[in-house]
């Protein structure tokens, strides 16, 4: 260790066992201040000059405090403001809205090993002792808590509130991440780009919505081929240079209305209104929820509840099966356990069958893992048809409806992705799982974008909600019309 970061160790010890008095300063900062300050100053010129002129730093955008807390206003909409929901934005998140490529893990490093800097004019600097001024100097930001008494040190912490025109610079490797401004080179496919154009139910200045078909995945992963996600980077932007963005989640199998955010603020305000419909509800002040975000699915279960319409408020737990291979959702004993979390569902018999299944709508008030099928299932006692994962005993023991199996599709005529669209009823041996999206009611993200960047005052709990639907997919629509029968 070197004499200055001796010195600088004894002036943050000495700080801290100093006394509280904001005038009073401990004698190693003193011996640091009179022989170090200069060339510590100078080293920080130096270092930002030589590493800038080297093309070391990846800069970010000047801070500009006009720019909208899409967290913030998705709270707003969702009808929790509290004094603090406009909170200031930090270098952190600053770092997270302009570079979203980059994983947040990575940004969280990069603040931790002190490889960020920030210019702005509003640090406090010391020539000599009491006597502060306002210097553009580029510090190092840290993750760490930083007092204001320490501030000379050239440090400010990563959760340090942005003044207007402050900047922020990364380190030049960041770049190799690519960004999501550029659209990935891809051979267009004609068939493809119709038929994903074909599941669209709504498309504004901020948001797109589609009707998900069943045995699509929603998101990219290892193994996984044309994901929604990745398609509609390809074929549903449009004129825009983002790609679109997912805001929650289907299950593969579950098919239905899916929200996309068709910018990255439009994406923050939808995640935050889904978080705060997860977060917020709870059995005990359902009464006071303002339900902004509402969603409605249909499924055929099997068997009947013991009454028509309920409420279910059951935690859920993830358990590892088959040696560690596999997960799956149950009902936790203990509602206090860590692992636990709140479930609230809604449903009600839309339609019953003498055949042994019946039609429930589910409205779920948090959005936990497998909820839905996990609370029909072991709540209920009645596993939607299709969901071999929690209902696997009672497919064994359903008695199939006498009748031909559907006719197949036309020989040569194929769905894009290896869909299978037409199969799947409750006429087939192995049904499709039953678990449908039908209905959402949500804020209008895009009028409430307009009126915040036009006026920050603006009222947002007199705007208009949208309402979407999304018809059954087909082998539900069978299944339905064979019920029906």
């Amino acid at each position: 260790m070197n004499l200055s970061s001796a010195i600088l160790r004894r002036a943050v010890q000495s700080f801290a066992a100093a006394s509280r008095g904001p005038t009073t300063l401990p004698l190693a900062f003193q011996e640091f201040q009179s022989q170090y300050s200069t060339a510590t100053t100078d080293a920080v010129v130096t270092e930002r000059k030589d590493e800038k002129s080297k093309g070391k730093w990846f800069t970010l955008p000047p801070f500009n405090s006009s720019a909208v807390d899409g967290a913030a206003l998705g709270k707003e909409l969702s009808g929790r403001r509290s004094d603090d929901a406009v909170t200031a934005t930090t270098a952190l998140k600053w770092v997270l809205r302009c570079c979203p490529q980059l994983p947040r893990s990575l940004v969280q490093k990069l603040f931790r090993l002190r490889q960020v800097r920030r210019e702005s004019s509003d640090l406090p600097t010391s020539s000599d002792l009491g006597v502060l001024t306002h210097e553009h100097k580029l510090t190092r930001v840290t993750y760490a808590y930083i007092p204001v008494q320490l501030k000379f040190l050239f440090l400010v912490a990563a959760k340090d509130p942005m003044n207007v025109g402050d900047q922020i610079f990364l380190p030049i490797t960041v770049q190799e991440f690519p960004s999501e401004t550029e659209k990935p080179e891809c051979f267009y496919n004609e068939e493809e780009m119709e038929f994903l154009h074909s599941l669209e139910l709504y498309k504004d200045s901020a948001i797109i919505v589609v009707n998900k078909p069943p045995g699509m995945p929603v998101q990219g992963g290892a193994g996984i081929r044309n994901s929604l996600d990745e398609l509609a980077a390809s074929y549903l932007r449009y004129d825009y240079t983002e790609p679109p963005r997912l805001v929650h989640r289907l299950d593969r199998d579950s098919s239905g209305i899916l929200v996309m955010g068709r910018t990255q603020t439009s994406a923050r305000v939808l995640h935050s209104i889904f978080r705060e419909k997860t977060s917020g509800a709870s059995s005990d002040d359902l009464q006071n929820i303002k339900r902004t975000l509402q969603r409605r699915y249909w499924a055929l279960v099997i068997g009947s509840p013991r009454r028509s319409k309920g409420l279910i408020s059951v935690p859920l737990k993830k358990v590892i099966v088959d040696d560690g291979k596999s997960e799956r959702i149950t009902v936790a004993d203990d509602a206090q356990a860590m692992s636990s979390q709140h479930a609230i569902t809604e449903y009600r018999v839309i339609k019953s069958s003498c055949n042994g299944y019946t039609w429930l709508e589910l409205s779920p008030l948090t959005g936990r893992k497998h909820q839905l099928r996990v609370h029909c299932a072991e709540v209920l006692g009645t596993p939607i048809v299709g969901d071999y994962k929690y209902g696997w005993q009672a497919h064994r023991k359903m008695k199939h409806l006498p009748g031909s199996i559907p006719e197949k599709l036309p020989k040569g005529k194929r769905l894009p992705f290896g869909l299978e669209l037409e199969k799947g009823s409750i006429l087939e041996k192995q049904p499709l799982l039953h678990l449908h999206c039908k209905d959402m009611v949500l804020p209008n993200v895009s009028s409430a974008l307009h009126h915040v960047q036009l006026s920050s005052g603006f009222d947002l709990s007199g705007l208009e909600s949208l309402k979407l639907t999304a018809p059954l997919p087909s082998h539900m629509e069978k299944s339905w019309n064979i019920l029906n029968s």
